[in-house]
């Protein structure tokens, strides 16, 4: 018997840290984050990191730890999350991997061992002037001719998976999708996922009312601050919020236009959420809006039963 692991998935702002943290109380469990941005320090705000008063005293891993001047790449993360699971299974307690971003808990639950692809700064360089000079769209439609399969799962204004597509064929002469295709291995842990979800208004009035709250709570004298601090930010500046508020305060677009370009692309990260998680068949689908009492019945439920 595999020892089981709890996954909690879904969409940002649908309520995946406070589930989390009273599941953790009920079943003796410890959090391990997969979120993307939670990873970096002095990104609190417009990571919506949970602070130690919502963590109740539930041990978090993997949360708050990597200064954002420092590359850290999904390989980096699943050994890293890896080791968390021995870790809380040693202590005799559940390991609960919570978050949004569909890459990292992919590599868990399907085994992908990923290889570290060499960076090249000068190749990283000539994919920013096309950026820059010819736009986005041209390193899109060139990384979907490379791999349509990966891209499929890939906005179009998403800079940094877009380029790493190209990186990895650039250094490979493999696509992305071959690459995964041939480092899965035996997944080494009974992982039960559940994603949370709900009418997509609601959810929609939920990010927008979530990214007001970041603004009142100071997201852009926070961006000010690691600006300061950091002289580069390898990937942690490209995260929603923090690449709109510097653009902002480099007076490229106004503070309104700043607010709801920020909500504007929240909604849109939802959207891809949700349809990342659903190619997984394995997931139980939860409404967010639902007691939390009895999503944490049917999360039980289903670790018992299977």
């Amino acid at each position: 018997m595999k020892p089981k692991v709890v996954v909690i998935c879904g969409p940002t702002a649908s309520g995946k840290t406070a589930l989390s943290i009273k599941l953790a109380k009920r079943i003796n469990g410890e959090i391990i984050s997969a979120d993307s941005m939670q990873i970096y320090k002095d990104m609190n705000i417009g990571a919506a990191k949970p602070t130690e008063e919502e963590r109740e005293g539930i041990k978090h891993y993997l949360l708050d730890f990597i200064e954002p001047n420092i590359r850290y790449s999904v390989a980096d993360f699943k050994k890293q999350a890896e080791e968390a699971i021995v870790e809380i299974l040693k202590k005799g307690k559940v390991p609960i991997v919570v978050g949004g971003t569909g890459l990292y808990i992919d590599s868990l639950i399907y085994g992908i061992e990923y290889t570290e692809v060499k960076f090249d700064e000068e190749y990283r360089k000539k994919l920013e002037k096309i950026c820059d000079e010819q736009g986005l769209e041209q390193l899109y439609n060139e990384a979907t001719k490379i791999d349509p399969i990966a891209m499929k799962k890939i906005s179009s204004n998403d800079r940094k998976r877009i380029m790493r597509v190209l990186e990895i064929y650039h250094e490979t002469g493999k696509t992305k999708t071959e690459q995964e295709r041939e480092s899965r291995k035996e997944v080494k842990y009974d992982y039960h996922i559940f994603a949370l979800n709900m009418d997509r208004q609601l959810l929609y009035d939920r990010i927008n009312q979530r990214v007001d709250l970041m603004i009142e709570q100071g997201l852009v004298d926070e961006v000010k601050n690691l600006l300061k601090k950091y002289k580069e930010f390898p990937t942690a500046m490209q995260g929603l919020g923090y690449k709109e508020v510097k653009d902002y305060l480099e007076s490229n677009i106004t503070y309104n236009e700043m607010i709801e370009k920020i909500k504007l692309e929240t909604r849109r990260y939802a959207k891809r959420q949700i349809t990342w998680f659903k190619k997984n068949k394995q997931t139980v689908w939860i409404n967010a809006l639902e007691k939390t009492e009895n999503n944490i019945e049917i999360i039980l439920s289903d670790i018992e039963n299977k």
